[in-house]
């Protein structure tokens, strides 16, 4: 029997969207409470998680407030870990990683893959002003990894979990042309993946995995581009008023 579950989450953040994405696939019952990532509850650090990040889960013990969670409790963090670990709650049930041994490495080495060639530059991008085109090698190795048709190892998987948040914020930054890099370029990127031939094969990708309910449930595309435009136009303005 799975226990009482709480999620911390963040809507703005791509590692919590790993967890709750996983979780809606699940069919898990769960709390989710939302944390103010620029405001933190004093509570949080001591009492859920003492790196005070999201994602973070409560696992087990009586059911209380998320913001009194049970000493009882058993708290866990790091998305990908607890991806795995929902997986394993209903590997008997709603099988989220595939049953073959081989399968299974092959979609751990699709996140691996993907997300260490995405991150970092995502965040030079955003962030420093980097061009928004250093993300391009990382979608060719998406592109790469992908059966034919289907998702990441072909039925969807916790693969898919991690990665796809990071693909609706590039989705939401690119086409809204957020971020500390000079204007334009983001909107031209964006035109050239839903444009170019060669990138056929993640169009189709990126609607498969979208177009989920679990992900429609948990994206909210208009929190994420307010964020951005708080976060990152301020970076921009100041990169063009160095550069003048």
């Amino acid at each position: 029997m799975v226990e009482r579950i709480t999620l911390y989450s963040a809507k703005i953040c791509p590692w919590a969207h790993r967890t709750e994405l996983a979780l809606k696939e699940s069919g898990l019952d769960y709390k989710r409470f939302e944390i103010d990532l620029e405001n933190k509850p004093e509570w949080y650090a001591p009492k859920v998680n003492p790196a005070s990040k999201v994602p973070a889960l409560a696992y087990g013990g009586p059911d209380t407030e998320p913001d009194s969670p049970s000493p009882d409790s058993v708290k866990l963090a790091e998305s990908y870990v607890l991806i795995e670990f929902i997986a394993d709650l209903v590997s008997s049930t709603k099988p989220l990683l595939p049953s073959s041994p081989v399968d299974r490495a092959k979609a751990r080495f699709f996140v691996e893959a993907f997300t260490s060639k995405f991150t970092g530059v995502w965040f030079g991008i955003v962030q420093r002003g980097d061009d928004p085109a250093g993300i391009l090698p990382a979608i060719d190795t998406l592109q790469d990894l992908l059966p034919a048709e289907g998702y990441a190892v072909g039925e969807w998987s916790i693969a898919d979990a991690a990665v796809t948040p990071f693909l609706g914020r590039a989705s939401a930054v690119l086409k809204n042309d957020l971020g500390a890099y000079d204007q334009g370029k983001g909107a031209k990127l964006w035109e050239t993946l839903q444009n170019d031939e060669k990138y056929e094969r993640f169009r189709k990708y990126f609607a498969d995995v979208t177009k989920r309910e679990s992900f429609k449930e948990t994206f909210f595309e208009d929190v994420i581009v307010e964020g951005y435009k708080k976060r990152f136009a301020p970076l921009r303005a100041q990169r063009s008023a160095a550069a003048s």
